[in-house]
């Protein structure tokens, strides 16, 4: 049985393995790092804050995470890789009421963007 997601440690976990995955896909590769130019130094620690904020409500995260997607060219299928590589990520590596949490919140994350952006014209 796989453990929760419970601690700052985890989320750095969750976050690693999911940009493992982003960095090595075809589609979304190409958005973080040749369009978007990723300093994953910098990135890392911010997306640490971002998950920890949103899941273990650590209140460390000070942005806003729109305006920097608004300029990227992606579309639907991004936003469809985008959730299958995070649901992956989390069911390899977690299980429990925060693991699902961290499905249900990436799937509103993407919907909110999605809709924003007038890729989607409502939100589910």
């Amino acid at each position: 049985m796989k453990a929760d997601i419970r601690k700052q440690e985890d989320i750095v976990v969750l976050v690693d393995r999911f940009y493992e995955k982003v960095n090595t896909d075809d589609l979304l590769s190409p958005i973080f790092n040749d369009f978007a130019k990723i300093n994953w130094d910098k990135h890392m620690p911010i997306m640490y804050k971002f998950w920890g904020s949103i899941l273990l409500q650590t209140e460390t995260y000070r942005g806003q995470p729109f305006p920097t997607h608004m300029r990227l060219p992606v579309n639907e299928k991004h936003f469809e890789r985008w959730l299958v590589l995070f649901y992956q990520t989390v069911n390899e590596n977690f299980e429990g009421p925060k693991a699902e949490e961290a499905i249900q919140r990436g799937l509103n994350i993407a919907n909110v963007f999605m809709y924003k952006m007038g890729i989607i014209s409502e939100l589910p």
